[in-house]
């Protein structure tokens, strides 16, 4: 599932409001990535990917992967402090990587340890 927008983040806080029934019971959103037509939450217990469907978005596909579900998950960077950079996870139940890339302002390494705290629990 590659993503070709870019991800900018965006405030974690305003969207546990926006995207309230999609939570549990006291889940948290520690990071939170907007793309043109999708959006990105890394909680505490699963990763959540909502993305517009087809040509007009009027339809939504809501995606909630547990976070020992991810298999791996690797940064592309030109340099170690690039502001650019690719994450690709990959889950067990897909072939493919999920990919999204990162622009400056959205700190990819921030996700890189987010991934690297809740995938190991």
């Amino acid at each position: 599932m590659a993503r070709s927008d870019t991800a900018h983040s965006t405030d974690p806080a305003r969207l546990r409001q926006e995207y309230a029934r999609l939570l549990g019971d006291d889940e948290q959103v520690h990071a939170a990535y907007r793309l043109s037509r999708d959006t990105v939450l890394f909680t505490d217990l699963r990763l959540i990917l909502v993305s517009a469907v087809g040509v007009t978005g009027k339809k939504w596909e809501y995606h909630s992967i547990p976070y020992r579900g991810v298999s791996h998950f690797c940064v592309t960077a030109t340099s170690a402090f690039a502001a650019d950079a690719e994450l690709h996870i990959w889950t067990t139940s897909a072939a493919g990587s999920i990919e999204y890339t990162f622009s400056e302002g959205a700190d990819v390494y921030e996700v890189q340890a987010l991934l690297a705290r809740f995938v190991s629990r």
